[in-house]
């Protein structure tokens, strides 16, 4: 490396550091990352394959600890996706009731008291049917051209963004459902069999290549919701520090 690209890189501006808690495989940090933010994840379940510093434990827990020790500072923005099986048809998946199966709890209020402590700007994310967090964004794959749907909804904490038009289904989700066998240009990219997706079907619909785990594929979210929601974010801190 040059001495001019060594005093290049000194004076490059920090990237903003985003705390993923409930962070799963890191399909919501990856797109973080690719919008511009350092990543920390944090999940109860070990996540050898999580691409960023990570630490294992109870999130509601482990973000207590950052609030109470000050370190939660040196964070600008929180994701928090708690676990959506309470009230929910989706299966088993991460961090439900602290651990893989059991009784399923809402954690999601909890969480959201915790957020509004920290005095940082954050997401909540959840799929369709909880009607406990407030609708601010709403997402789907089609938005990013991507062989899978999965629709989620965010509700921003501190900020806000312009939502966005849901745009047109190309066609059908391909698999089974109520006795009939439909083609169509998405993967059903939760569960097993009945016409599901292929572990590599899935990786490429969701673009997501780090882990082969069936049940983190089936709970990731596509990278591309995040690093449009992370840009977003930092498009508005840009036009605050501007003015």
């Amino acid at each position: 490396m040059t001495r001019e690209k060594i005093i290049m890189c000194a004076h490059a501006p920090a990237r903003p550091r985003l705390l993923d808690l409930f962070s799963c495989s890191g399909g919501m940090g990856k797109g973080y990352d690719d919008a511009g933010f350092e990543v920390d994840g944090c999940d109860i379940v070990d996540r050898p394959r999580y691409p960023f510093p990570y630490h294992r434990g109870d999130a509601l827990e482990y973000l207590e600890r950052l609030i109470e020790s000050g370190e939660i500072k040196r964070y600008a923005l929180i994701h928090a996706a708690p676990p959506c099986q309470d009230k929910c048809a989706l299966t088993v998946g991460t961090n439900a009731s602290r651990g893989w199966g059991g009784t399923h709890v809402d954690l999601v209020a909890p969480t959201r008291v915790l957020l509004e402590r920290t005095g940082l700007p954050y997401v909540i994310e959840q799929p369709n049917g909880r009607a406990k967090i407030r609708k601010d964004l709403s997402l789907c794959g089609e938005m990013f051209g991507l062989g899978v749907l999965r629709h989620r909804n965010f509700e921003l904490g501190g900020w806000t963004t312009a939502k966005v038009k849901h745009v047109k289904h190309r066609g059908y989700v391909r698999g089974w459902r109520h006795g009939e066998y439909r083609e169509g240009p998405y993967v059903a990219a939760y569960g097993d069999g009945g016409g599901k997706a292929s572990i590599p079907e899935m990786q490429e619909a969701m673009g997501i290549d780090w882990t082969d785990v069936r049940e983190e594929l089936t709970e990731a979210i596509p990278p591309a919701y995040a690093e449009f929601i992370g840009r977003r974010f930092l498009s508005m801190i840009s036009e605050r520090s501007s003015r």
